[in-house]
């Protein structure tokens, strides 16, 4: 369980990555692609900065995320996997529930499937 973990964990990684690439660098490309359903196509160019911004903060997820692969300790390396992925799996869900549903399945709920397996390995 122990390997299904850290490879959760990855994916969830991976994803806050490529979402702080979207958001602070794509904006107005693949971020209107993507969030064409939550904000009309006018909103994308004044909404820029905040979109950064928001990026900024999904790429400190990732770094918690690969941070928790590089420590020793078993009980400090659950910890911070723990809480990073605990702020995804709230991330997600209040993203489902403020812009559009299908933030849940690709955001909160990998993240909280690795919190599942983080617990039971």
């Amino acid at each position: 369980m122990e390997i299904v973990a850290k490879i959760l964990i990855a994916i969830v990684a991976l994803e806050h990555i490529y979402i702080l690439w979207m958001e602070m660098f794509a904006w107005e490309t693949k971020g209107k692609e993507v969030f064409k359903a939550a904000l009309p196509a006018e909103m994308f160019k004044p909404t820029k900065g905040l979109a950064a911004n928001q990026g900024l903060y999904n790429g400190f997820l990732a770094a918690g995320l690969i941070w928790s692969f590089l420590i020793k300790d078993p009980q400090w390396q659950t910890n911070v996997a723990l809480f990073f992925l605990g702020c995804v799996a709230v991330a997600g869900i209040y993203g489902a529930i403020s812009a559009t549903k299908k933030i849940f399945f690709v955001q909160a709920l990998p993240a909280i499937l690795a919190i599942i397996a983080v617990l039971l390995k």
